[in-house]
């Protein structure tokens, strides 16, 4: 089976990534699933929509081969300031998140991670190259090709039909 241009870069760059509670991430065990990547924010106007849309889908999808990966990141109006364990503790306390939630990163300018820069290469037309805001989604099919990239304000509901047919279940 074609390992995709992403599971490459995760396997054999990337390796291993911390999850938020220090945990080292085997990035190969996402190999043969659909990916839903989101920077997250707990402080956001956005955050209680997003999460619990997040874990809405999760639930649904995940026995189906469905995997969302959160990336908190703090660059936008420092809307994500508190530490790793703090980040963790709001997503399991409060929306009772499931999905695995990484150490807080950067997506734009020199230090943004390299899955992120990954993420960013693609021909994304008005969107540019860098990430707008909290919460921008990127949807990856079983093979690691990046497929779509849909803005902070897209309701991940509204991805449901996407999602679906990249699982074979439309």
């Amino acid at each position: 089976m074609f390992l995709g241009v992403l599971f490459i870069y995760l396997i054999i760059i990337i390796g291993h990534s911390q999850d938020a509670r220090g945990h080292e991430v085997d990035l190969s065990t996402y190999k043969g699933k659909v990916l839903l990547i989101v920077n997250v924010a707990s402080k956001c106007g956005m955050t209680n929509s997003n999460y619990i849309e997040l874990s809405q889908l999760y639930d649904k999808y995940k026995d189906q081969g469905l995997e969302i990966l959160a990336f908190p990141c703090n660059q936008f109006g420092e809307e994500e300031p508190g530490s790793n364990d703090q980040i963790a503790d709001f997503v399991c306390t409060r929306f009772k998140s499931e999905f695995p939630i990484f150490e807080k990163i950067d997506v734009n300018g020199e230090h943004a991670s390299p899955l992120y820069k990954l993420l960013k290469s693609g021909k994304w037309g008005i969107f540019g190259d860098d990430i707008q805001w909290n919460f921008a989604k990127f949807l990856v099919d079983k093979n690691g090709q990046v497929v779509d990239r849909y803005y902070p304000t897209t309701s991940l509901l509204s991805l449901e039909h996407d999602i679906k047919k990249l699982l074979g279940l439309s």
